[in-house]
């Protein structure tokens, strides 16, 4: 008896640069398409969301008890969100990346909502007219694994851990990242700036810090988003000034060398 072919696997090995590659998707997106289960008939139901991520890279969106997509989420938890906008040529070409969730909806009086209303604000500044509505409430997509297309023959399978950082690197700088946000949007929008345009490489822009994380900074002009990495993730909110002054330091000399 001839053996049965064995199938071919497709999925490729992930490493740091994909881990990067992954979370760059989710930390710069704005909006995503969710999926979830319409209660009535169980068919699949996709909707547009805007979106932000918690500092430890948590996807978190802000819907209206009237959606449709929160009654699919009240009546089953799970959905799944797609991340990555399409460029120039073929749609297909760009990277994306389909994250399996389960929703969890936050208590208004939550401290985790004082939060997350803040990033989201950052991130969506026209939202402040109806955040505050009462059948508006936020969802946090906690994550449970990834599919990652990095365009044609490039798949990856990326667990929690590869996406989502350990409470023990970020819980420590909940309590210091407002402040340091609103000291750097004050007091040096010039570094600000520079970290957009000449180390991101983004259009020039009104760029300010939207929210940091161990990991790097999310900065806004508008309509428009970059990710700066630190060169190495934050082990302590001491580390912070350092790592800002250091970049800083770089956006002026690589001016000067350019310039």
């Amino acid at each position: 008896m001839a053996e049965t072919p064995k199938k071919k696997d497709v999925l490729q090995d992930v490493d740091d640069a994909v881990r990067r590659q992954a979370k760059g998707l989710m930390r710069l997106a704005r909006f995503g398409a969710l999926a979830v289960l319409e209660p009535e008939t169980g068919h699949p139901l996709c909707s547009r969301v805007a979106l932000v991520c918690d500092l430890d890279g948590t996807p978190v969106i802000l819907a209206s008890n009237l959606s449709g997509h929160s009654a699919g989420l009240a009546a089953d938890s799970r959905c799944s969100l797609l991340v990555g906008e399409p460029g120039k040529g073929d749609p297909l070409a760009h990277p994306r990346m389909t994250l399996f969730s389960v929703a969890r909806k936050l208590a208004r009086d939550s401290d985790e909502h004082a939060r997350l209303r803040r990033r989201y604000l950052a991130r969506h500044p026209k939202a402040e007219l109806y955040v505050d509505f009462p059948d508006f409430a936020f969802y946090r997509l906690e994550v449970e694994r990834a599919s990652l297309n990095g365009g044609f023959g490039k798949a990856y399978a990326l667990t929690q851990a590869d996406l989502i950082l350990d409470p023990e690197s970020w819980s420590a700088l909940v309590a210091f990242e407002p402040g340091a946000v609103s000291h750097m949007n004050e007091d040096h929008a010039e570094a600000v700036k520079l970290y957009a345009e000449v180390l991101c490489k983004a259009p020039q822009g009104s760029w300010r810090l939207a929210g940091l994380d161990p990991e790097g900074l999310d900065l806004q002009a508008g309509d428009l988003s970059a990710r700066l990495w630190f060169d190495a993730p934050l082990t302590a909110p001491g580390d912070l000034r350092a790592a800002l002054v250091d970049l800083a330091g770089k956006a002026r000399a690589t001016q000067v060398t350019s310039g």
